[in-house]
């Protein structure tokens, strides 16, 4: 079983692409994070985008990595605030 009923391993890859894509173009400033100057990854850690969101790491990490877990509503609007997504993108 995968995120969503019916999703298939193609999905999931698009799936993990698309958060990692848009985890990467957003800066930890313009989430009022610091930046820090030892940052190996661009744009949001993992760690970053669950904090602002309000969910756990490991949680958001299966998520990125389209494990069999059940999303809601309310987080998947919480995780598309944190990634600033465009309306086409939810």
């Amino acid at each position: 079983m995968s995120v969503y009923p019916g999703i298939n391993s193609t999905s999931q890859s698009e799936l993990s692409q698309f958060l990692k894509s848009r985890r990467a173009r957003i800066s930890p400033t313009a989430l009022g994070l610091p930046n820090g100057r030892r940052r190996r990854t661009p744009g949001l850690r993992r760690e970053e985008v669950a904090e602002v969101a309000g969910v756990g790491l490991t949680w958001y990490t299966w998520l990125e990595q389209g494990r069999d877990i059940r999303v809601s509503r309310q987080v998947l609007t919480a995780i598309a605030r944190v990634l600033q997504l465009e309306p086409a993108e939810r």
